[in-house]
């Protein structure tokens, strides 16, 4: 992608040396995909952490465009970000939340799950002073372990919570912490949320537990609405299923220097990687400072350059690293580096790093610009 300079002030802005470019239309397409899958069910798009590093706004703008029944938020912080741009879509607190934050959810209708009794009162004594009667849903826990109400006397927990005048229980979830690696136990998870929600024998208006895996993998049973996230970005948790999706994501960077160093010479910090003959190294513009993981080095990492593969050379410095393009002489000063996208699944490079696609992606720093491309 070519990018034109532009005029400030009379001064001509240099282009970026390192970029995210975001596909609004594979989002859009991987909503869909979602949609299939779910069979009638109603979904709530994940949106925490910046919309998984794509950018909170333009992604919760899009999801909502697209009919959504909740954007899903982690904290308060990205509700009100989400809510200041004029996205009106419901928005869903997905975890345990801190008695200062609460007052500000009454008043913006934001809808909470409930994970303890203590919270519980609260929500109710600020919804019942503001007039008002605020929709939560509950929380249990069902194999987690980081907040809901565990499952032993869950239908006695309902019963004090339908007491509460302030709060009205609209639905009901739990989440899924291995359902891309233990089927046994997610199958169980299922069986017995199904199990809670036949004993407290209400008919909950959103019955939610899947998961991007969850929703691939598994039979919904009583669920009405699924909660994706990761694929919604164009990655699988099941291989199987990847070919459906689309990448949103494609990092990008270009070559800043290529220079030509003899046999015997380091390469970066620690001399980890020493040239065995002579090299034509490419510098490129990136590091872990823009979010490009550090990890990968040493284990196989590669980026794209003219369409073709080329490896890694040492360590990833903050601002830079350098690629060994001998066997590349078309390659020069300012070409297109794709660090990870449609020729390097995000995937791949989490192997390398030994980590996860969400974390590679939540990693990308604010000074990588965001550029939207609507296709």
């Amino acid at each position: 992608m070519k990018h034109a300079g532009n005029m400030a002030d009379g001064e001509a802005l240099s282009p970026p040396r390192c970029w995210a470019e975001i596909d609004l239309g594979a989002l859009r397409h991987n909503v869909e995909v979602a949609r299939e899958a779910c069979d009638g069910m109603a979904l709530m798009a994940v949106v925490k952490a910046g919309a998984y590093g794509h950018g909170l706004e333009k992604v919760a703008r899009v999801f909502a465009a697209e009919g959504v029944a909740f954007l899903g938020v982690a904290n308060v912080g990205e509700a009100r970000r989400i809510a200041v741009s004029g996205v009106t879509a419901r928005i869903y607190l997905l975890g345990a939340t801190w008695s200062e934050e609460r007052a500000e959810i009454v008043a913006r209708g934001w809808t909470p799950c409930i994970s303890s009794m203590d919270e519980a009162a609260h929500f109710d004594a600020l919804a019942r002073a503001a007039g008002i009667a605020l929709k939560v849903h509950l929380a249990v826990d069902t194999g987690m372990g980081r907040g809901g109400f565990v499952v032993d006397g869950i239908a006695d927990v309902f019963a004090k919570l339908q007491r509460m005048k302030g709060l009205e229980v609209e639905g009901i979830g739990s989440h899924l912490p291995s359902a891309d690696e233990d089927e046994e136990f997610t199958r169980e998870q299922f069986r017995k949320f199904w199990k809670i929600i036949a004993e407290i024998g209400v008919d909950f208006r959103w019955r939610h537990l899947a998961n991007s895996a969850g929703l691939l993998g598994y039979e919904q049973g009583l669920c009405n609405l699924a909660r994706p996230g990761l694929m919604l970005y164009g990655v699988s948790p099941f291989v199987d299923a990847r070919s459906q999706l689309r990448t949103v994501m494609c990092l990008k960077s270009r070559v800043t220097l290529i220079r030509n160093l003899p046999a015997g010479h380091g390469i970066s910090y620690g001399r980890s990687y020493v040239t065995q003959r002579e090299t034509r190294v490419a510098t490129i513009g990136v590091g872990y400072g823009d979010g490009y993981p550090r990890h990968v080095s040493g284990h196989g990492a590669a980026v794209v350059i003219r369409g073709r593969r080329f490896p890694l050379l040492g360590r990833v410095t903050m601002d830079q690293m350098m690629i060994d393009v001998t066997d590349g002489a078309e390659v020069c000063d300012g070409d297109e580096v794709e660090l990870f996208g449609s020729q390097i699944c995000v995937s791949e490079v989490a192997r390398w790093a030994d980590t996860i696609a969400w974390h590679v992606y939540t990693g990308i720093t604010p000074r990588v610009e965001r550029i939207y491309l609507d296709r």
